[in-house]
C-alpha cells in the first residue's frame, strides 16, 4: 500500500494556480503603443524641466518658499488630524500590503502570477530611480532649510523628489494597470490619479516637501507606471521560471520517496490447517513478510468469500472405549455363576 505525501501550503497554492491556463483570454496584457510613448517622451520632459528650474532657483524656488511661509498646516488647523492619517496612503510600507493583499486574491482567482510579480517589478523600478535621484540631488525639506530663497541642492537631503506622492501614484496606480476591463482601468485611473494628487498636497500641507517635490514626485511615479510595458516580457519569463522551479523540485522530492505496493492490493490469507493436517509431517516454509499494522489490509470480503478457519471433522480426540451416540447398544455379557 502507498502513502501519499502530505501537501504543503505552497502545494495548495501552485495546484490552484495549474486548474486553468496561466493567463486568461479575456485580459489583454499592456502594450507600448504609440500612445504610451508619447506620454512617456512628455512626462520625461516634464521630469527634466522640473529640475532643471530647481537646479538654476528659478520661479518655481521662489513659489516654493512663498507656499513654505504661508504655513498651511497653521492656517487651517481643523483638517490636521484628518490630513495625518490620509497622508499614509503614500507611506510605502502600509499601502504595498494593502495592494499586495488584492493583487494576491487576484493570482489566486486567475491562476497566474502576474499581478504580485508586476507589483514587485514597479517597486523595484520605483526604488530605484527615485532613490537615485534623491542621493544624487540631495535637497533638503523646508523644516531643515538653511538659506532663503535657495535651492538646497547637495546638502546631504533626501527630499527630491517627493517618495510619498511616487509611491502614491505607482502603488494605486499598478491596480488600474492591471484592470480587467477598460471601464474598470478608466474608473481606477482617476481614483488613483485623485489619490495620489490628495497625498502629495498632504505632504505640502504638513511642511514635510517643497512643492516643487510633489510635482517631480508625480513625474517620477507616472513614468514608472508608463515603462511597465518594456517588463512584460521579463515577468513572462519569471513567470515561467517559477512554475520550471516548482515541477524540479516537486520531481526532485518524487524520486526519493520509497517504492511501496499500490493502494487497494488485495492482501491473501493463508487458510489455518486442519487437525489432520497438523499431524502430518510437514517440510517448514519461508515466512511470507506481513503488511504493516498501520495499513489497511485491502478491501474487505464478504462473509460467503472467507476463507474457513474451523478445522474440518470433530474437535474431541478419538477414544475406543467410547460408543457414538444412536448406535443400539449390544447385550452386556452376565457375570458371575
Amino acid at each position: 500500500m502507498r502513502t501519499e505525501r502530505k501537501l504543503t501550503r505552497l502545494d495548495r497554492v501552485f495546484a490552484r494556480l495549474d486548474r486553468e491556463p496561466e493567463r486568461p483570454a479575456h485580459i489583454d496584457v499592456p502594450k507600448m503603443s504609440r500612445h504610451r510613448v508619447a506620454l512617456l517622451t512628455g512626462t520625461l520632459a516634464f521630469y527634466l524641466a522640473i529640475v532643471w528650474a530647481v537646479v538654476t532657483t528659478s520661479w518655481l524656488v521662489r513659489l516654493d518658499w512663498q507656499v513654505m511661509f504661508f504655513r498651511p498646516y497653521q492656517q487651517w488647523q481643523g483638517i490636521h488630524w484628518f490630513v495625518d492619517y490620509y497622508v499614509v496612503l503614500g507611506q510605502r510600507g502600509p499601502t504595498a500590503v494593502m495592494v499586495a493583499a488584492w493583487l494576491g486574491w487576484r493570482s489566486w482567482r486567475q491562476h497566474t502570477l502576474r499581478p504580485m510579480l508586476t507589483l514587485g517589478a514597479s517597486l523595484l523600478l520605483l526604488n530605484i530611480t527615485v532613490g537615485a535621484a534623491k542621493i544624487g540631488m540631495g535637497r533638503l525639506g523646508p523644516h531643515y532649510a538653511t538659506t532663503i530663497g535657495s535651492n538646497e541642492m547637495g546638502l546631504g537631503g533626501d527630499i527630491f523628489p517627493s517618495g510619498h506622492t511616487a509611491n502614491a501614484v505607482v502603488t494605486w496606480g499598478i491596480l488600474a494597470y492591471l484592470a480587467s476591463t477598460p471601464r474598470a482601468r478608466r474608473w481606477l485611473s482617476a481614483v488613483s490619479a485623485v489619490t495620489a494628487l490628495g497625498v502629495g498636497m498632504a505632504t505640502v500641507y504638513l511642511g514635510t516637501h517643497w512643492l516643487s517635490d510633489v510635482l517631480l514626485g508625480w513625474a517620477a511615479g507616472l513614468l514608472v507606471l508608463l515603462a511597465l510595458p518594456w517588463c512584460e516580457p521579463l515577468i513572462a519569463r519569471a513567470e515561467v521560471g517559477i512554475f520550471d522551479l516548482r515541477d524540479r523540485w516537486r520531481a526532485r522530492g518524487g524520486a526519493t520517496a520509497p517504492a511501496s505496493p499500490a493502494v487497494g492490493t488485495p492482501v491473501l490469507l493463508k487458510p489455518r490447517p486442519s487437525a489432520q493436517d497438523e499431524s502430518a509431517p510437514h517440510e517448514p516454509a519461508a515466512r511470507t513478510p506481513r503488511a504493516p499494522v498501520y495499513l489497511a489490509p485491502g478491501p474487505h470480503l464478504t462473509r460467503s468469500e472467507r476463507t474457513p478457519v474451523t478445522p474440518v471433522g470433530s474437535r474431541r480426540p478419538p477414544h475406543s472405549d467410547r460408543v457414538p451416540r444412536g448406535t443400539p447398544a449390544s447385550a452386556r455379557p452376565l457375570t458371575g455363576g
